[in-house]
C-alpha cells in the first residue's frame, strides 16, 4: 500500500465563524487516516495496546497550509509511510479537496511507546511485517 486514502466531511463543528475548517482540525483529519490505515494493515489500536502493549503518540508535525476548506466539502487524506524506524513512523500526509487540490500538506511523527511504563519501544513484529507486505 504506497499511499492510502481516506475520505472525511467538513462537518460544522469543524469550522470556524467564517465557515472554513479551523487549522487544528486538519491534524484531526490526519489522525484518523493514520488510524484507519493501521486498521487496513489489520492493526487496530486497541488491539496494539491490548495484544502488543503498545501505542503511538505523535511526537512532531509540521503542517504547512495551502488553501481553506468548508463546510460540507469531502476531502480526502491521503498518507503515506515516509520511513519506518526502530521505534517510530514517518508519515506525508495531505488533505485534498473535491478537484484533487491539496489544501494542507505535511509530516507526521509517531512514536512507539510500551503501554507499561510509556517509553519507546521497538515497532512490533507483527506491524514490521505488514509495512513489508505493503511494499514497503
Amino acid at each position: 500500500m504506497k499511499e492510502f486514502v481516506w475520505p472525511v466531511r467538513v462537518y460544522y463543528e469543524d469550522t470556524d465563524a467564517a465557515g472554513l475548517v479551523y487549522h487544528g482540525n486538519y491534524l484531526k483529519y490526519m489522525e484518523r487516516a493514520r488510524t484507519e490505515w493501521l486498521r487496513a494493515l489489520g492493526c487496530s489500536q486497541d488491539q496494539l495496546k491490548t495484544e502488543e502493549g503498545v501505542f503511538f503518540v505523535v511526537t512532531q508535525a509540521t503542517l504547512r497550509f495551502l488553501k481553506p476548506a468548508r463546510f460540507d466539502e469531502l476531502l480526502e487524506v491521503r498518507s503515506s509511510l515516509r520511513d519506518a524506524g526502530g521505534a517510530s513512523l514517518t508519515f506525508t500526509q495531505a488533505v485534498h479537496g473535491a478537484g484533487g487540490e491539496a489544501l494542507c500538506a505535511g509530516e507526521v511523527e509517531v512514536a512507539c511507546l510500551d503501554a507499561a511504563t510509556r517509553k519507546p519501544r521497538r515497532l512490533p513484529e507483527r506491524i514490521r511485517k505488514e509495512l513489508g507486505n505493503a511494499g514497503r
